[in-house]
């Protein structure tokens, strides 16, 4: 049984991009995922336009398609030489400093008879302004979209007026902010399975459930990148865009009509009904060791652990708290959904049942090792009395992610497909969403490496329920 679809909604035919031009060619992004997600595109069949790569290092084009060799060998494999030729010749390469003129003059000249080019940032934010000024001055951002890697911005404040920068030279239509997590294959699958069942529709509300935890759990730490968490912390990092974009994904309406932008206007909405979050809505945490990384002040306060709890103010989700949790170092990696439902109005057996497991949930596995759908339920024991234990019904059990988030996301902005990016009111309204905790929090709580976090992390929820955690 498969739930995969490729585009569950589309707009009608959009002019496919007739060049990729990516800056940062020589950076870490393009080493680790750009040049596989093109060599896996070109394999597919998917890309047959010039490819060139901007950046300052003093490169040529053989030195860029050794560096795409070297990465495509390294992050997967070439296991059919003949197509990594076809990528290769596809490449092309321009040398210069993104704050000098003639830069974006040479890009235009290399672009050629490109009338549709798509430019993707993969460059630090503080770069952004520099780029596309650079880009509309010289005329290369004409009938153009932009491809914009996350983090956009690091509060409201700087979200909006990175919105104002992208917007003084390109249409919003024409802009693909990428967040890779939407890009996964198990977060269509939720989509899918959203709104593709009859049966969810007349359960999925405030009358049937009682709450929703949504966990995402690394079994790992910074990884060497101690400089960049000091600027970002977990709240930055994936709760205001990974996990509230699992919320709405949960909570948005169905959208009206087949289109992109009617998908977006629902989730969009969840957005702006998402209360902002007080500092009794947060709890932080950070692993033992973690200020013994490189980059890391002796002192930081610095989350790599956060619990928020979020409420919607919407007549189906009233009253029905989201509990998300996200953690470095944690026992397990994965991302997993617990949509619990409310206990029987009236219990008809004698058997006590307290625990919080005893009731109906929905648990939904979003990878990144599997897909999975399972009912949790009661069934009797065997035997005279009428007493039951929770059992777990599996609807689905399949194996995670053909496609790289990257594949998928850099074909569908080419396309023109926008389904799977951030949008601009969206964006503002996830960070008013946590823009007053940001600062405004209680310190983060040390928690020992392959824990659940710190026990803090109980205060979110109600008193006598804990936190389901996933398994392996």
């Amino acid at each position: 049984m498969s739930l995969t679809t490729n585009a569950p909604v589309l707009d009608g035919a959009a002019e496919h991009s007739d060049a990729l031009v990516f800056f940062g060619a020589t950076g870490d992004l393009a080493y680790k995922k750009v040049f596989p997600a093109l060599y896996a595109m070109t394999k597919r069949g998917h890309l047959n336009i010039p490819v060139i790569g901007v950046a300052s290092s003093s490169w040529t084009v053989d030195d860029l398609r050794k560096r795409a060799h070297d990465s495509v060998d390294t992050h997967g494999g070439i296991d059919d030489p003949k197509v990594f030729e076809t990528l290769s010749g596809l490449l092309n390469y321009v040398d210069g400093d993104y704050l000098q003129e003639k830069t974006y003059t040479a890009l235009r000249k290399a672009l050629g008879g490109a009338k549709r080019p798509a430019h993707y940032l993969a460059i630090p934010p503080s770069l952004f302004p520099t780029v596309v000024e650079g880009l509309g001055r010289s005329g290369a951002a004409d009938n153009a979209r932009v491809i914009v890697e996350k983090p956009f911005g690091r509060d409201l404040a700087s979200a909006q007026l990175l919105n104002q920068v992208l917007h003084s030279v390109f249409p919003e239509p024409s802009i693909f902010r990428i967040d890779h997590y939407l890009g996964k294959e198990p977060i269509e699958n939720l989509l899918y399975f959203r709104f593709a069942n009859t049966f969810l529709e007349p359960i999925w509300n405030r009358n049937y459930l009682e709450s929703v935890q949504i966990t995402m759990a690394e079994n790992f730490g910074v990884q060497g990148r101690g400089k960049f968490y000091e600027e970002v912390g977990a709240l930055r990092d994936v709760v205001q865009n990974h996990m509230l974009q699992t919320t709405a994904l949960l909570a948005m309406e169905p959208p009206v009509g087949g289109t992109n932008e009617a998908l977006r206007d629902e989730k969009e909405k969840v957005f702006k009904a998402m209360r902002t979050l007080l500092p009794t809505d947060l709890v932080r945490g950070q692993f033992i060791g973690y200020r013994d990384e490189d980059g890391v002040a002796p002192a930081s306060d610095v989350e790599t652990f956060a619990a928020v709890k979020v409420m919607i103010d919407s007549w189906r989700w009233e009253g029905v708290p989201f509990f998300i949790r996200a953690g470095k170092e944690m026992p397990v990696e994965a991302t997993e959904v617990l949509a619990r439902f409310k206990r029987p109005p009236q219990q008809v057996f004698a058997e006590e049942l307290i625990d919080p497991d005893d009731s109906n949930y929905l648990r939904l596995r979003l990878g990144p090792d599997r897909v999975a759908i399972a009912l949790g339920c009661r069934a009797k024991v065997p035997g005279e009395s009428f007493v039951g234990a929770p059992v777990e019904l599996y609807l689905c059990n399949q194996s995670s992610d053909e496609m790289s988030p990257y594949e998928r996301l850099l074909g569908d902005a080419m396309s023109g497909r926008s389904m799977l990016f951030a949008r601009e009111d969206g964006v503002e309204a996830a960070w008013r969403v946590v823009n007053r905790v940001l600062d405004d929090h209680g310190p983060a709580h040390p928690y020992h490496p392959k824990t659940w976090g710190p026990s803090e992390a109980s205060a979110v929820l109600p008193q006598g329920d804990y936190w389901h955690d996933p398994e392996a």
